[in-house]
């Protein structure tokens, strides 16, 4: 089996290493083999000498650096390197573009909350709370009141081998370099539940938090890596205040929306001072999901029995949900200016919904008479994170999937590192796309929404 997960490239490597064989049957032991490599030994594998036969393929040693924090699912065969778009004829020194020629930027990495350190950017009562909330042993993405959570599914053995946090700026940074992401957006950890809160004042006061430590902890620190002002739907006037405090911090490069048990969805009137607030500044805002079981849209996730069911419906239907919510109240129309992207629910939910809506607005446009085009006009000026990335069979399908929503412009590589489920770059960057919109979608496409003033 190729594991698409299972390393990264070293710095100027031609393609990335390729592990052999399944998890659980020796999968792990090719990994560690394939991965470490032996400095100055350039034979290829047995394994993958058959790749070598390949026309523009080369298969070279991985980066052991991140062998410890990758995970070795078992997957259906995914081969992930980038095969040139053209032959080489003899004689022709002509190399095809590698990943670590791009400008890499990453939509949706992860910082994880010290909630002790919190504490000392919150207002009382907050900070007593939050000192508090940090001498309970933590589970993953689970703290009282913080990011509660109803868990529901039966605990098996097996799953992720590596570290699922990153808590500093320094190891994320060295984490990202391994990965070859030049620069990434960040978001939460817990603070992904946000819209469960069911205090708002203590809603306001952790994302008040937030927005200081981050910008203290982590920003000033590391300039690649940048920073999403979170909004506590639970306030919108206390959003668009955030907005406005933060938005001079270059850091800060978009205001996050937390999907995860939203009970009024963001097409709401409710939310236009955050919408106005951000175009005013200039900044977009991120709708980003979470799993959750929750007395709200998307209903009766409680009733299916696996892990498997809800985290498959979940973070597309809260998609669905908001992006119709948002065309249905005009909110592309009365807010033109506004960047919206759509965060961590993949891409294959898009061509769907833009299809049925255009089908509805033939015959119901008048209900809706802010929106002088069909809805699809109007969405492909959205923007949407690829994680976690389509894996069918033939990955051309991926290709021509991108074509319905003109995702060579909008759509932006999104990692999610360093979530169980996260994306490597080298496996997207593997699709046999186009270069020029591999580019855009591995960096450019991200540059442009959110301001970056890097570019490659």
């Amino acid at each position: 089996m190729i594991d698409n997960r299972a390393a990264a490239a070293a710095p100027g490597a031609r393609c990335i290493a390729v592990t052999l064989g399944a998890a659980g049957e020796g999968g792990g032991r090719d990994i560690e083999r394939l991965a470490a490599g032996t400095q100055g030994d350039e034979r290829v594998p047995p394994q993958l000498e058959s790749l070598e036969r390949v026309p523009a393929v080369d298969v070279e040693r991985s980066d052991p650096r991140l062998i410890s924090r990758v995970d070795h699912h078992e997957k259906a065969d995914h081969t992930i390197f980038a095969v040139s778009e053209h032959v080489p004829a003899a004689g022709d020194s002509r190399s095809r573009e590698t990943l670590a020629e791009l400008h890499v930027v990453d939509a949706d990495v992860h910082v994880h909350e010290d909630v002790a350190e919190l504490a000392e950017h919150a207002e009382p009562p907050w900070d007593v709370a939050l000192r508090e909330i940090a001498k309970v042993e933590e589970r993953y993405l689970d703290l009282p009141a913080m990011s509660p959570r109803a868990e529901f599914r039966i605990p098996w053995p097996g799953g992720s081998n590596r570290p699922q946090v990153v808590e500093s700026a320094a190891v994320m940074r060295r984490e990202l370099d391994a990965l070859q992401v030049n620069e990434a957006v960040l978001f939460p950890d817990h603070l992904l539940s946000l819209a469960m809160v069911r205090d708002p004042g203590f809603a306001v006061g952790l994302a008040r938090a937030y927005n200081d430590w981050l910008a203290e902890r982590w920003l000033r620190h590391e300039p690649t890596l940048r920073g999403s002002i979170v909004i506590p739907p639970q306030d919108p006037a206390a959003g668009a205040a955030e907005i406005r405090k933060h938005a001079g911090n270059p850091g800060y490069v978009c205001a996050y929306l937390p999907a995860a048990g939203l009970k009024t969805l963001y097409g709401s009137e409710l939310y236009d001072p955050v919408y106005d607030a951000a175009q005013e500044t200039g900044l977009p805002v991120a709708i980003h999901s979470v799993e959750a079981i929750f007395p709200v849209f998307p209903f009766q996730l409680e009733q299916f029995r696996t892990a498997l069911a809800i985290h498959a419906l979940v973070h597309p239907l809260a998609m669905v949900a908001n992006l119709v919510s948002l065309l249905e109240t005009g909110v592309p129309v009365r807010f033109p200016g506004l960047g919206i992207a759509f965060m961590e629910a993949g891409t294959a939910w898009v061509p769907w919904i833009a299809n049925r809506l255009d089908k509805e607005y033939i015959e119901r446009r008048r209900e809706v008479p802010l929106l002088q085009e069909r809805p699809s006009h109007y969405m492909r000026r959205f923007y949407y994170g690829t994680q976690p990335i389509e894996e069918p069979d033939e990955r051309s399908d991926v290709v021509r999937m991108f074509e319905l929503f003109d995702g060579e412009n909008q759509a932006m590589f999104a990692s999610d590192w360093p979530h169980h489920d996260f994306d490597h770059p080298q496996f997207v960057f593997g699709l046999p796309f186009p270069p020029e919109t591999r580019r855009k979608i591995m960096g450019l496409n991200a540059v442009r929404f959110f301001g970056l003033d890097t570019a490659a």
